[in-house]
């Protein structure tokens, strides 16, 4: 097969990207983690979330300066390979590979857990396959079709909360006390709090993918920031209600202990019964099949990009399909690797995530700094709030989340980058040469 030209299709809007972001996401998302996150924060998974969403936004507003400047598929890796040279570049990438790659294989371990516990009988491998298989397919075919199919299964999703959310405040009848309580930073510890926040990171990997998108959207340096902002705060809006009215209405979280990993089940099954209940699996698994579809489109964007510039095999990764316009080889080999989700432990997947997530942060808030202060020298005193202090916090808020991250997610974390050292002195021959790169002039064909 025959490949014409290396230009993906534009044709993502602000709403298609939003979309995008959202589904990447899942607004039902919140029901993965909703049983551990609320043990560990000894029920304040609703100020868990707060303190994740204003590091989140910090680092959103880098990352909309990054996108309207260098509106690159490749996100964190294309800003820091350009900004910092190609081997720090490749590191970051490396970082961001791990989370991208991670988010399919979630939802595929997620999407054979459920259905099993559904059918029984039909062991959890046949549906990781189908699951696979059919997003692999969408994701070739191409964005156009992702942007319809994201908007129905959303749609789901938003309908079930709605009718959480009713069901739920109707039997309330609480005192201020009680109201307060799921928010009352003195209820528990400051580190099982931060530990908390630091997990739900990876719900809010939806904005960083919608950067990965930029060469796939129609006028990018005004969409991007537009959705980047959009999907965080209606992200952040919807974790926060569901969580608060799901503590209102049952707020013994020490008897959720036993039944952390299905804690989702039980909360609406408590709220409205056994049709709640199967109301709650059938859309949250579709908004878990959504999110495998904007995560493998998101992952092949940064191999496509990696591939352009040679740090991954060009022939291989840089190629797009000759009538969808889409990274075709790419798309398929994150399949293959999420063929690993028929093995891998629930627990080490999340920690994998939420490492690779913390790490891309801080970098692209070190972008903005490098690119705006050091670089174009913008010292006024709204671009220093603007382009320095706002990405300073932000990278002193995911450090902190950083180290409030378990003994596993350091393991894990630290061996895939010492992976990615031994990779990168393969492709310098020990720095005796630089690592594989495009040039300034190529940028800025490709940001045309």
């Amino acid at each position: 097969m025959t490949v014409k030209n290396t230009s993906l299709k534009r044709i993502l809007s602000t709403k298609g990207l939003v979309l995008f972001g959202l589904a990447y996401m899942v607004p039902l998302g919140i029901f993965t983690t909703y049983g551990q996150v609320t043990v560990l924060s000894e029920g304040r998974l609703p100020l868990a979330y707060l303190i994740t969403i204003i590091t989140i936004l910090f680092t959103a507003l880098s990352y909309c300066h990054m996108t309207r400047s260098l509106p690159l598929a490749g996100s964190a890796y294309s800003y820091v390979r350009t900004l910092f040279g190609s081997e720090l570049g490749f590191l970051v990438g490396w970082a961001q590979i791990l989370d991208y790659l991670f988010i399919p294989i979630l939802n595929y371990l997620v999407i054979g857990l459920y259905l099993n516990e559904v059918f029984p009988d039909i062991p959890s491998d046949i549906f990781i396959l189908a699951a696979i298989i059919s997003v692999t397919t969408l994701n070739i075919i191409g964005v156009r079709v992702l942007t319809s199919v994201n908007f129905i299964l959303i749609s789901s999703q938003i309908f079930f909360i709605v009718v959480f959310l009713f069901l739920g405040l109707s039997d309330i009848e609480l005192n201020m006390e009680d109201l307060l309580r799921p928010i009352d930073i003195s209820s528990g510890t400051t580190s099982s709090l931060f530990s908390s926040a630091a997990i739900l990171c990876l719900a809010f990997l939806g904005f960083d993918a919608i950067a990965t998108m930029a060469e796939d959207t129609d006028n990018p340096k005004k969409n991007l920031p537009k959705a980047i902002i959009t999907t965080v705060l209606t992200a952040g809006f919807l974790f926060i209600i569901i969580s608060y009215v799901g503590h209102l209405v049952y707020p013994d979280w020490k008897n959720l202990i036993p039944i952390q990993d299905t804690a989702g089940v039980y909360i609406s099954e408590f709220i409205g019964g056994a049709f709640m209940a199967k109301f709650f699996l059938a859309t949250y698994l579709t908004g878990v099949y959504a999110s495998a579809m904007s995560a493998q489109t998101s992952v092949s964007r940064i191999f496509f990009a990696m591939g352009r510039e040679g740090v991954l095999p060009k022939k291989i990764f840089y190629r797009l399909h000759n009538r969808y316009k889409t990274p075709f080889i790419a798309i398929i080999i994150v399949a293959c690797l999420s063929l690993t989700s028929l093995k891998l432990d629930l627990n080490l997947v999340v920690s994998m995530i939420s490492f690779g997530a913390l790490v891309t942060f801080t970098f692209v808030n070190i972008s903005v700094i490098k690119l705006f202060i050091v670089d174009q020298k913008k010292y006024q005193a709204l671009d220093i709030i603007k382009y320095g202090v706002f990405p300073l916090f932000g990278i002193f808020m995911c450090i902190w989340l950083w180290t409030s991250l378990d003994s596993t997610a350091f393991r894990a974390g630290v061996s895939w980058i010492g992976f990615g050292v031994l990779y990168l002195l393969y492709l310098t021959r020990l720095f005796t040469k630089p690592a594989p790169s495009i040039s300034h002039d190529e940028i800025e064909e490709i940001i045309k």
